[in-house]
């Protein structure tokens, strides 16, 4: 019987609306997929304003894969501009949101048991978008969700060597409810501090009293940017300065977290050296 090569396979072209669904989409959908990412390393998904090529990106796609809790409020209005005929999964089906004041906390991926789940979800949306992948797509996932079980043992045992009264930091995300709740490091947020300004002297003194007053071991705060401030934060209090936590973004290929796995393993070596 004669064999008739098969045409190479065509990718499908698939958007992701920022870099970390960009990543889980990469490892699930190898070498079968075209990965264009709306929101890049480095950026911040929150407050994002599409460029006129985005639409063009979204009306050329088989699939959009968004994470939805609200984190991508441009969107929708984007999506439908582009006049495309793309699917769209929300990564975060299935998760139980937590709140963030009177909004879901959106950061639904700090939790590498959630991480399960949006890869599943991309895989299944993977597959509807493209059968003949189905084998492909479910190897791949099958893959990356056995590393994802590794990682999060890995957070666990880290987190485990932290004496428990030392399991916390002050730190000016908001993005790190999802791992505090699955891994028990507590993320206290700096009373009277204003991302918006160099907090005043007024601030840092009260910062000061509540890492006395709480015993608080490390300070994560990204928006005192004068490292003067950071040298009398530890000093008058003994806390570490335990450097960046990386949330919302990816870092570019030559930074601490080019990918999701990177990412986590970045955070947990921060907090662990921080508070250990």
């Amino acid at each position: 019987m004669t064999v008739i090569p098969s045409r190479a396979q065509e990718k499908i072209n698939v958007v992701a609306s920022f870099s970390i669904l960009g990543d889980f989409a990469n490892n699930v959908g190898g070498d079968r997929v075209n990965i264009t990412t709306l929101v890049g390393p480095d950026s911040d998904v929150h407050v994002y304003t599409p460029a006129p090529t985005d639409a063009k990106k979204i009306a050329d796609a088989k699939l959009v894969i968004i994470n939805g809790l609200g984190l991508e409020g441009w969107l929708p209005r984007l999506v439908q501009s582009s006049g495309g005929k793309a699917a769209t999964v929300t990564a975060t089906n299935g998760i139980a949101p937590r709140k963030l004041g009177s909004d879901a906390d959106p950061h639904a991926w700090q939790s590498v048991a959630n991480a399960r789940i949006y890869v599943a979800n991309i895989r299944d949306a993977l597959i509807a978008a493209d059968q003949a992948g189905a084998p492909t797509y479910r190897a791949n996932a099958d893959t990356y969700l056995a590393k994802l079980d590794a990682l999060d043992r890995e957070v666990r045992d880290a987190v485990a060597q932290i004496p428990e009264p030392r399991r916390k930091v002050i730190s000016s995300h908001d993005a790190f409810g999802y791992f505090a709740a699955a891994y028990g490091i507590a993320f206290i947020a700096p009373q009277g501090v204003s991302t918006e300004s160099e907090p005043s002297a007024r601030d840092i003194a009260a910062i000061i009293t509540q890492i006395r007053r709480a015993k608080i071991p490390a300070v994560f705060l990204e928006n005192i940017s004068d490292p003067r401030l950071m040298r009398r934060i530890s000093a008058e209090t003994g806390a570490r300065i335990g450097g960046t936590l990386v949330s919302d973004s990816l870092t570019a290929e030559n930074g601490n977290a080019p990918t999701y796995i990177d990412m986590v393993r970045h955070n947990i070596r921060a907090l662990t050296s921080a508070l250990n």
